[in-house]
């Protein structure tokens, strides 16, 4: 199988490499017609929804943050509903009744409204599609339109399930179709979040889920070994990347029946260079390795002996990753955890037509059918 020559490139992302175009692209299906009302207050409607991610709370009811995949869930009645946003770094996805209207590409602050629906109750699903570790985005919450209300929301699903992982779960510019996609929209109009095989495999097990995912991050090194000192580590604990020292409150009803984590790719995609810590693949090896049992070991604090943790790896520069990450589950097992798993995942169909040689929209689909298949053999009580 051809490797990659190009993993992760969006590694070194930062504020000076975060160059934004506002404005909304508002493609609405009939009967939806969608538009956007500018310089709204930011206020929530906190009661009218529900957030698959992790986030954080302002002070003034909105809510915060900056992973991939964040979901905000609603139901209301009526014949329009808008969406309270201030954010000038991401795209969106907005769905109404399970079926997606609208992008809403980099929108600012402002309330996107969509109306024109049916005069009875909706469901409504807005979704983060890119990635945004350097801005803080806001949501303010759901409103209805003149004559509607919003409604409770929906409940929370028992089944659930988190992502840990880099570009590849997070989707980095799997809807390009082109592995150079600089001259059809750049990574962030070709990434799509939702549609990465993490979200797919989710939704088709009616699980609520995080996709706790950063480009470039490797468990000890990060892409081509860029922005050293720090790794994926650096900033799991974190609700907002950007905020050194901020903490995740764990909700107390969070707690995953399963974890995949899929690190390593950054670490052993390139060749090691002059000045990095390690001066062999034996000592990369060495360290990636205890790296990855201390994290094992935070998962099993946090979640419990009963959450069953996937490492997984593909192919990528040679055995290396995969070699090793497989040697970790079995050092594992061998301590008596038997609810550590090796997942490695490749197929033939695989085209890798995503910016710089990234998954797929098909791709994924392919990923999560094979992850689906694994969850099957694990005896999950849910």
């Amino acid at each position: 199988m051809r490797t990659a020559p190009h993993l992760s490139r969006r590694a070194l992302l930062t504020a000076a490499t975060a160059s934004v175009t506002a404005g909304v692209a508002a493609a609405a299906a009939a009967p939806s017609q969608a538009s956007v009302a500018h310089h709204s207050p930011l206020s929530a409607v906190s009661a009218g929804f529900r957030t698959v991610g992790r986030v954080k709370k302002a002070a003034d009811g909105s809510v915060q943050y900056t992973w991939p995949g964040i979901v905000f869930e609603g139901r209301f009645c009526g014949t329009g509903v808008g969406i309270v946003l201030d954010d000038s770094a991401n795209d969106y996805d907005v769905q109404i009744d399970g079926t997606t209207v609208s992008t809403v590409v980099t929108p600012g602050r402002t309330t996107y409204w969509v109306r024109d629906l049916a005069d009875t109750a909706h469901t409504v699903r807005l979704v983060k599609r890119t990635e945004s570790p350097w801005a803080v985005a806001r949501f303010g919450g759901f409103v209805a339109a003149r004559g509607g209300k919003v409604l409770a929301a929906p409940a929370a699903r028992s089944r659930q399930i988190e992502f840990i992982g880099d570009s590849f779960t997070a989707g980095y510019g799997n809807a390009s179709g082109t592995r150079d996609c600089s001259a059809n929209g750049g990574v962030d109009r070709n990434s799509n979040a939702d549609l990465a095989f993490g979200a797919l495999t989710a939704r088709k097990l009616d699980a609520d889920y995080q996709q706790n995912a950063f480009s470039g991050r490797g468990m000890v090194r990060n892409y081509n070994g860029g922005e050293p000192g720090t790794d994926y580590r650096t900033y799991y604990d974190r609700a907002l990347l950007n905020v050194v020292g901020d903490v995740w409150r764990k909700p107390r009803g969070w707690r995953p029946q399963v974890v995949v984590i899929g690190l390593g790719i950054n670490d052993f995609s390139t060749p090691l260079h002059p000045g990095e810590p390690w001066a062999t693949q034996s000592e990369l090896i060495a360290a990636y390795t205890s790296a990855y049992h201390g994290f094992l070991d935070k998962l099993r604090a946090r979640y419990g002996s009963r959450t069953f943790l996937v490492v997984s790896a593909t192919p990528v520069s040679g055995t290396a990753f995969a070699d090793t990450a497989q040697g970790i589950v079995e050092d594992r097992n061998s301590r008596g955890d038997d609810r550590v798993g090796y997942w490695h995942y490749d197929d033939p169909g695989l085209d890798r037509l995503g910016c710089d040689w990234h998954p797929s929209l098909r791709d994924h689909r392919i990923i999560s059918g094979l992850l689906d298949q694994h969850l099957a053999t694990l005896p999950l009580d849910w």
